[in-house]
């Protein structure tokens, strides 16, 4: 059986460009869904997974309905073959029932494999560019100027380290990695002897 799914993003869109297409195919159902690619719960989807059998072949517009990343595209496409359900693409020329289309799917298969490893390389190298240049990740520190100088002259006036961050409203670590050293007090850490 081929069951037809279509997808827009918006509820505004229309469905019939695709619908029409995936009834001339020969779809004897079709699901679908007015959601983002993005989003995980799709309905019209999960409906249309849930209906096919081994034998079935899952016929889409175009790849692009199925999901927005090429790993979520394989992931589905090999979780549909573990089923022994077919996937077939009709603006994309994509069947997985045939041989060319198996070998499309897993060209595509190394492709997000590869893209994977490339956006972690190149996260790798910005990061070791952007610290070689002093600057840091995560978030935006806590510790206005202000709030280092009256740190600072709590200090100075005795106050210990735990109630100054309490009372500048951070962390005692926030706190101590934005003192000087030689102005700090000694942490003792329960357990370590004076030997380490």
């Amino acid at each position: 059986m081929l069951i037809g799914y279509a997808r827009v993003s918006t509820a505004e869109q229309d469905l019939t460009p695709q619908l029409g297409p995936l009834r001339d195919a020969g779809c004897e159902k079709v699901f679908s869904d007015r959601a983002s690619g993005a989003k995980a719960n799709r309905p019209g989807l999960a409906d249309a997974l849930s209906h096919a059998r081994a034998g079935d072949v899952l016929v889409v517009w175009k790849l692009d309905r199925l999901g927005r990343t090429m790993k979520g595209l394989v992931d589905l496409a090999a979780d549909l073959a573990e089923r022994g359900i077919g996937l077939r693409s009709l603006t994309d020329g994509i069947d997985t029932a045939g041989t060319a289309g198996k070998l499309v799917f897993h060209i595509m298969a190394a492709m997000a494999e590869m893209e994977r490893d490339l956006v972690r390389e190149r996260t790798t190298a910005a990061l070791i560019v952007a610290r070689s240049e002093g600057r840091v990740g995560g978030r935006k520190t806590v510790m206005t100027p202000e709030r280092i100088a009256a740190a600072r002259k709590l200090l100075a006036s005795g106050m210990k380290g735990r109630e100054i961050a309490a009372a500048i409203g951070v962390s005692v670590p926030t706190l101590y990695r934005h003192l000087p050293a030689s102005a700090q007090e000694p942490v003792i850490v329960e357990g370590e002897g004076a030997g380490g």
